[in-house]
């Protein structure tokens, strides 16, 4: 049995053109839209189980397993990152869903900045969490050399190296249970999706250098203060360079605090999709009455 984070909510689980989802629906009547959440490398669609829970008060949730994750097919030999977005894009056109406000963490993150610059007319909003973003040769020396160890050692000797730059070395002790359970996910993971997934990430940091002026869409750019590797300063600079973005930085989180955090990383999820609703429907009330 595959493990997996439980959330209280019960889903409507299905598959499409190999993607495999999960739909949770709206505890309110009146849905205010559908939000994605795409995990990162890794994990599978279950790790958002404590945003699942806050986002579901007024929103459908959709999360799903991205290619090589879970129970979806494996990406291409050399993947890139508008394939990982074409695959949200074919779910949501199965599924009927014209828009949405889209969230990713990590590597979740690059796919869910992609489909909003390839998809703005389908995307409402992007939340980058714990993003990457022009790393520093120091950086992109260290996630390379990940890269390239693929396949040539012990899964165990990475993994535990993982959860030590995730959360931190000791592991805090009352985060044990969060990090055994993303321990158990890293080492259920298909290792060929695992590979091409990783290596596609490690080289994409500076895949929207330049683009993000084009972000046309509202967009958090949320990390944590202690995650080197997804730091403060990436998320601001992202920031900085799209016209609609803004930075935020958890105090004293690291990469997983959608575990680790989950009250406070919901805390500024709700209040930013919110804030993009209401700037959505006060733009379409003044392109109403332009029309009266």
């Amino acid at each position: 049995m595959k493990p997996e984070f439980a959330p209280e909510r019960a889903a409507s689980r299905g598959a499409a053109g190999g993607t495999s989802y999960s739909v949770y629906a709206p505890r309110s009547p009146d849905a205010l839209a559908t939000v994605v959440l795409i995990h990162g490398v890794g994990m599978n669609r279950s790790v958002w189980a404590p945003q699942i829970d806050a986002l579901a008060a007024s929103y459908q949730v959709l999360v799903y397993d991205m290619l090589g994750h879970g129970e979806s097919a494996l990406p291409s030999a050399t993947p890139t990152l508008a394939e990982y977005a074409a695959q949200l894009k074919a779910l949501l056109d199965a599924m009927g869903i014209g828009r949405a406000h889209v969230v990713g963490h990590s590597m979740g993150a690059l796919v869910a900045l992609e489909f909003a610059l390839a998809h703005p007319q389908r995307t409402l909003s992007v939340a980058a969490l714990n993003a990457v973003y022009d790393r520093t040769p120091a950086q992109r020396e260290a996630v390379m050399s990940r890269a390239a160890s693929l396949g040539e050692t012990p899964p165990e000797a990475g993994v535990d190296a993982t959860l030590s730059r995730w959360f931190g070395d000791p592991v805090p002790g009352h985060l044990t249970q969060a990090a055994q359970a993303v321990r158990a996910l890293l080492l259920s993971v298909d290792p060929l999706g695992y590979a091409r997934t990783y290596r596609l990430f490690a080289t994409s940091d500076d895949a929207h250098v330049g683009r993000l002026a084009n972000l046309a869409v509202p967009a958090l750019f949320l990390t944590g203060e202690c995650d080197p590797n997804s730091s403060p300063a990436m998320s601001r600079a992202m920031a900085t360079a799209a016209p609609h973005g803004r930075a935020e930085i958890l105090p004293n989180a690291r990469h997983m605090m959608n575990l680790t955090d989950p009250a406070r990383v919901n805390e500024r999820l709700l209040a930013f999709l919110a804030e993009a609703n209401a700037a959505r429907h006060a733009h379409a009330s003044i392109i109403g009455a332009s029309h009266e």
